[in-house]
């Protein structure tokens, strides 16, 4: 019996081929937990479960973002773009 070794992310257990992949997203998950931090203190009355899938959000899509603060707007028409698949509208409430 051949033995695998697999990382997991402590955050939230994920589990990973590779020690690089686990750090990688451990550090995703991070900057979206302070992306979602600060919309929360920023912008009273936001729902947590809203600024946590916001903050991820824009993890993981970090370059895009980095991108468009430096002046590159338009990268971020990837995101908006109905066909984008890592992207779904948060639901309205009533």
């Amino acid at each position: 019996m051949a033995v695998v070794a697999k990382w997991m992310c402590d955050r939230d257990n994920t589990m990973f081929d590779s020690k690089k992949e686990a750090d990688e997203y451990d550090k995703m998950l991070e900057l979206g937990e302070k992306f979602s931090q600060l919309l929360l203190q920023q912008i009273p009355g936001v729902d947590e479960a809203k600024a946590e899938e916001f903050g991820i959000l824009l993890a993981k899509n970090k370059d895009l973002v980095a991108q468009a603060c430096k002046g590159k707007t338009e990268a971020l028409e990837e995101l908006l773009s109905p066909q984008a698949d890592n992207v779904r509208p948060l639901a309205k409430e009533a």
